[in-house]
């Protein structure tokens, strides 16, 4: 990187080095072994726990880091930086969590929060139906009210940490004849209550080790005690998290064009092709200049809306200028750098192949790059 950044403070840098170690040690060995299997070791979650990675912001009386989104920014980077797509520590520290932490009773957060630091429950949030995608507000989940409590029926898919979590965030209609986002509402589901059923893990194009799957619940029944937050503020909740959620994607692909451009000029100057390197064409090194001045740009965005959502200043539609800009522009450099990597461009065990297939979702989750537009273009 060719820009001198002034976000991070010492402590930041002091978590960097924590994180590379653990990361370096205890997932890179073991990325490859996740992939085939589809999900990651249980177990690597209570070592983050232990070494602090998990829930950093969350605050120390609970078992958190105390830190601020700057430590979780870290944590992101320097996963991108290794391709360890699939890990969700992130969606579990800096998404669910924090609802948790919003909206929770005090006995909801005496509970949950020190285990979920502790990396000792996993947590999933349930939004996407089947047919439904990013429309929320005609979701057909319900959780119907029979005195203390709640009784809920649906489905649910793309649902990440499907497979391993502990305590699941529903989005339901808690009115069940009203309609749009004043009928929903949160409910915490622990997995193990009867009726709670996991479908099959899917079969996505890359991030094999993300335990993506499906959720299905048949008269589920929790205590009324479970909702979090309000009835019928539910959008309202999750539209406050969404700028967090989209902007760790942002930064997620800002580190991994750096990375993948790195590992690109490097190989096209090692290759050989026609007696010269790859490199030494003409139209290599063109369009080499035009992805460093593409990743020097995005990395300028996303390090200014970084300084602003420290300071708790990000906007909604800064959120979705930084994950469109980021992760559109990651998307056609992934497919320049692949391409000039010839046929090792296609081959898994080299990490713009595996950016490639990993990184493609980032256009879809979080809100497509069609409902980042839309947002973009209300305030035109």
């Amino acid at each position: 990187m060719d820009i001198q950044r002034t976000v991070f403070r010492e402590d930041h840098e002091q978590f960097r080095t924590t994180v590379q170690r653990f990361l370096d040690r205890e997932c890179v060995p073991h990325m490859a072994a996740w992939n085939a299997a589809g999900q990651i070791d249980r177990a690597v979650w209570a070592k983050a726990g232990r070494e602090g990675l998990l829930c950093p912001t969350l605050p120390t009386e609970y078992g958190g880091g105390g830190g601020d989104f700057g430590h979780s920014a870290v944590l992101a980077e320097e996963m991108a930086a290794r391709g360890l797509n699939g890990i969700n520590f992130g969606l579990h520290s800096d998404i669910i969590v924090p609802y948790l932490h919003r909206l929770g009773t005090p006995a909801q957060k005496d509970k949950w929060l020190p285990r979920c630091a502790a990396g000792e429950v996993i947590t999933a949030i349930a939004m996407t139906e089947p047919g439904t995608g990013s429309d929320l507000k005609n979701i057909r989940t319900t959780a119907r009210r029979e005195g203390d409590e709640y009784v809920i029926n649906g489905a649910k898919t793309f649902i990440s940490n499907g497979l391993l979590s502990d305590l699941v965030v529903v989005v339901a209609k808690t009115d069940p004849k009203g309609s749009g986002s004043k009928a929903m509402g949160l409910i915490l589901v622990e997995t193990d209550r009867p009726g709670f059923r996991r479908g099959r893990k899917l079969d996505k194009v890359g991030q094999h080790a993300a335990d993506t799957a499906e959720l299905f619940f048949d008269d589920v029944r929790v205590p009324a005690s479970n909702l979090l937050g309000e009835e019928g503020k539910g959008m309202y909740a999750l539209m406050h998290e969404l700028p967090q959620e989209r902007f760790l994607i942002a930064l997620a692909a800002a580190t991994a064009l750096e990375t993948c451009l790195a590992h690109t000029i490097a190989y096209v100057k090692e290759r050989q092709a026609f007696g010269h390197t790859v490199w030494d064409f003409q139209n290599t090194r063109f369009k080499l200049a035009d992805i460093k001045a593409q990743s020097l740009a995005v990395r300028t965005l996303i390090d200014h809306y970084l300084g602003e959502h420290m300071r708790r200043r990000i906007t909604l539609e800064e959120a979705a200028v930084a994950k469109l800009f980021a992760t559109e522009t990651l998307g056609s450099a992934l497919d320049t750098m692949v391409q000039l990597h010839g046929g090792y461009g296609y081959m898994l065990e080299y990490p713009v192949a595996r950016a490639f297939v990993d990184m493609r979702v980032n256009r879809i989750y979080g809100g497509t790059s069609e409902v980042q537009r839309d947002l973009i273009a209300r305030k035109l």
